[in-house]
Parts: C-alpha cells; sequence; structure tokens
C-alpha cells in the first residue's frame, strides 16, 4: 500500500482508524462492547526517526488530556519491538509530531516524541516491563507516562517530554509490527480519554542519556525533589540525594539503598567520588541550623570526615591526582570557587565570584559558571586561577559545567533568561566547540550539579522533576 491514510468507520468512542504512513499489510480495528475492548491489528516496518508505518485508531480533541488503557499484546514469537501504543498526535502525516506511550513486545515502556513535523523521534526508556494499565498525559507542550502493574495504582514511570502538539489533534490507540511484512495484534480494554487532575505534586526521576543516541533512561521515580546523582566509580551505580540522606540505585534500576555518612549529618548539594573510587565527598551540616561543610569518608565504610572549617562550603569536585578538593562558598558578599587539601588545612580563594567548578580531567584547567561577562556563562582557567576563558556565549545562560573523563566533552545546562520553563542539557566537543542537545527538562529543583559522566563516557546522569 502507498503512505496515503485510508480511513475506516468510527469504533467504539473513535471516530476513526486507519493505516499511517506506507504499510504492506492494511490493518484493522474492533470494538467489543460487552469486554469494553479494542483489538487493533497493525503492520507497519517501524515507528522511529522521522516517520511512522502503523495502525491507528483515534478521535479529534484538544486541550491537556489523558489517554489510560489496559495493554496486552497478543501472540508470541514475534518482533521484539512490535509496539502497541498510547498516542497524542498532531496530524495523520507518517512524518507528524507526536508523543505516545509505547508498550514493546518484550515488556519495554517508553515515553517516545517527536517533537516537530519531520524531526527525529526519541525515548525515555521506563524501568518498569511489561505494565497491566499505561497512561499518558498531556499538560501544555509536555507528555509524561504513567503504569499500574495487575490491579495496583497508577504512577509516574519516570521522565517528561516536550512536543509542539497545539490546537486540535489526534488521541488514540495504535499497533505496528516493526516487520513490514507482518501483522501484530493488542488488545486495549477499559479505554478512558479524560483531562489531568487540577491537583499537582512534585516528583523527580533520576535518567541517564546515551551520548551517542540521546536516548534516554528513567532509572528511580520518587515523589518530591531529589538531588542530582553521581556514578558509583564502576559505572553500574549511581548515588544521589533525598531527604538529608545519600542513597545508591542500580544504573539499571531497582530499590535504592541507604548511604551511612555518620549520626547527626544531613547531606545536601553535591556529592562525588575520588579518582581512585576509594572515597567519597559530600555536603552536610550538622542539626537543623548548621552550615553546610565538606566530609569526606571510606567508600568501604568508616567514620566521615570534615575537610573544611569555614562555612558555607559546597563540594564540586576533586582533583585528578586526588590530594585537592575543590568547592563554592559563601566569603563576604560574593560566592566564590575554593580549594584546600583532602587532609585539611587552609583554604584557597581561587576564583572570585563563581561556582559550580570542576577540574578538567588532566588537571590543566578549571570550568566554574560566572556573570563576570554580563550574563550566566561557563568559563575556565588555568589550575592556578589564571588566564579567564569564556567558553560559552550567545543568547541562553548556561551553568552546571561537567567534563567527560576523557576530556573530549564539556556538559553543561542551558536555557534562555528569567525563564523558569524549559532548561536544556547539552554537551560540548572540547576539540572542534560543537553543541548537541541531548534533551530538554522542565527547570525546577537540582538537575546536574554532581559530577555527571559515567566512568566509560558514554552516559550522563541527571535529575528531571515536574509537578502533576
Amino acid at each position: 500500500m502507498t503512505g496515503l491514510l485510508v480511513l475506516a468507520a468510527a469504533v467504539g468512542m473513535f471516530e476513526g482508524n486507519g493505516d499511517v504512513g506506507t504499510v504492506v499489510h492494511a490493518g484493522s480495528a474492533e470494538y467489543d462492547s460487552a469486554a469494553r475492548a479494542y483489538t487493533v491489528a497493525g503492520s507497519g516496518e517501524n515507528m522511529w526517526f522521522a516517520a511512522d508505518a502503523f495502525h491507528f485508531v483515534w478521535k479529534k480533541v484538544s486541550g491537556d488530556i489523558t489517554l489510560t488503557a489496559d495493554v496486552r499484546i497478543l501472540g508470541e514469537g514475534g518482533d521484539p519491538h512490535r509496539k502497541a501504543v498510547l498516542m497524542i498526535r498532531q496530524s495523520l502525516d507518517a512524518d507528524s509530531a507526536y508523543a505516545d506511550a509505547a508498550v514493546h513486545g518484550d515488556g519495554l515502556t517508553s515515553l517516545q516524541t517527536r517533537h516537530a513535523k519531520g524531526a527525529a523521534t526519541h525515548e525515555i526508556q521506563t524501568s518498569v516491563a511489561g505494565p497491566a494499565r499505561v497512561r499518558i498525559s498531556k499538560r501544555g507542550d509536555w507528555f509524561y507516562v504513567s503504569v499500574a502493574a495487575e490491579g495496583g495504582e497508577l504512577r509516574p514511570a519516570g521522565g517528561w517530554m516536550k512536543a509542539a502538539i497545539e490546537g486540535e489533534f489526534y488521541v488514540g490507540i495504535g499497533v505496528c509490527a516493526h516487520n513490514k511484512d507482518a501483522v501484530e495484534r493488542a488488545v486495549f480494554s477499559n479505554v478512558e480519554v479524560g483531562a489531568p487532575s487540577g491537583e499537582t505534586r512534585p516528583w523527580s526521576t533520576v535518567e541517564t542519556v546515551t551520548i551517542a543516541s540521546t536516548d534516554r533512561r528513567a532509572v528511580f521515580t520518587q515523589e518530591g525533589y531529589i538531588g542530582a546523582p553521581t556514578w558509583n566509580p564502576d559505572g553500574e551505580a549511581l548515588v544521589f540525594l533525598d531527604q538529608g540522606r545519600l542513597w545508591r540505585v542500580a544504573a539499571s534500576g531497582g530499590q535504592p539503598e541507604p548511604i551511612e555518612t555518620g549520626p547527626g549529618l544531613v547531606c545536601t548539594r553535591s556529592y562525588g567520588f575520588a579518582p581512585d573510587g576509594r572515597t567519597l565527598a559530600f555536603t552536610a551540616h550538622a542539626g537543623k541550623r548548621g552550615l553546610d561543610q565538606i566530609y569526606i569518608m571510606p567508600v568501604a565504610g568508616g567514620k566521615a570526615r570534615r575537610v573544611t572549617e569555614e562555612a558555607p562550603s559546597r563540594f564540586s569536585g576533586w582533583s585528578p591526582d586526588g590530594k585537592t578538593l575543590i568547592y563554592s562558598g559563601g566569603r563576604g558578599n560574593a560566592t566564590s570557587v575554593l580549594t584546600i587539601p583532602t587532609k585539611g588545612g587552609k583554604e584557597t580563594l581561587l576564583i572570585p565570584s563563581a561556582t559550580d567548578a570542576e577540574y578538567s580531567p588532566d588537571g590543566r584547567y578549571v570550568y566554574f559558571t560566572s556573570l563576570r561577562g554580563g550574563s550566566q556563562q561557563v568559563w575556565r582557567v588555568r589550575a592556578d586561577g589564571s588566564g579567564a576563558e569564556q567558553v560559552t556565549t550567545g543568547a541562553m545562560i548556561n551553568w552546571s559545567p561537567h567534563g567527560s573523563p576523557d576530556g573530549k566533552w564539556l556538559a553543561f545546562l542551558s536555557g534562555l533568561p528569567n525563564s523558569r520553563g524549559e532548561v536544556l542539557v547539552r554537551v560540548m566537543s572540547l576539540a572542534d566547540g560543537e553543541i548537541r542537545v541531548m534533551g530538554s527538562l522542565w527547570h525546577r529543583g537540582a538537575m546536574m550539579e554532581a559530577p555527571c559522566w559515567s566512568p566509560d563516557c558514554k552516559r550522563l546522569a541527571f535529575v528531571s522533576s515536574f509537578e502533576f
């Protein structure tokens, strides 16, 4: 068949159905009113890149919306990437902007978006496999997915993505075989279309993004605001902050376990492992009214030792040789970048009126955030504090720089001035200055304060937060 959409009659609550994009075998849809179930059959090679091929059952709506259904893919032995989707789509064109909750044949469940017509598709893989019930929600330009086990309560699956879907658009269910010569079937039951709840609560997700593909994965989702993650030295786990404690969670997902930092210490802000992986530095204060100080403790276990004397002091990073800590501290009327030997002693003022500092992997430079050029940008100096150079420019403000361990990339956050909306995670090639976008986040809470590169330099870690 050609890529033209062939419309069929209304099915249940939906106004129409048809094949989107180029398919070899025509799809179909049936509704069993007694069972409140839709059986959708679809062919199609894929729903990815810049064009889709699948069978879609739809109705037109506008405004904020939720679509919820029990989802079950039928049959065995099909392509593991065949998909049953709950979709919100701007048009019926094959390259339309869209967002969907996609349940794959192997159980993988993802939030997928094509943020604009003709753009490439991206996804956030959830840490939940094969949910019984799924919901996709639209709030303005932002989309998120909720899932539930059999008989369980729907809860956010983690991660939020943005897509330009405006005015009147299509909402519905669909199936893609992920094989142009096959037809796959899925059952969508107890389907509901409604409006999001008016009450909102904050949720946060520890996420990773793969540099090569820019695809994201939700590792752990928690109600409330949590601190930005850093990688365990082996690359198999992430450490994050929640309610004054440090927690470790497997990078593949699972339940976090607490890290004991000692009685009376309330952890805050940033934290990170020494280059040899044996020691963890973290920011904490003693008691409810204490000021932030920097502590270090053996990873294998043992008592935490306070390094700094002046307060407040907030950890940023380690020198490559592990002998020096670099941090931010309020001194006088400004926040500045300071250093101190890891064994303790006298602190050194390195960069006045600056923050977010990290050494480059070779120890030659220190990257930091400053307003010295008139807007918030990333700068660098030599390790002794001399030779300041501006690294980022343009209309966006940029902050929270983190260099990759191989010295090839610089990751940082970017946003428009005075905006509480979208924030971009970006990486710059230090060889030629080329900048790539890894993803967009809603601007709230800590996102990428801690050292965020995986040891193999293939992934970044950050926190995304949203209120719904």
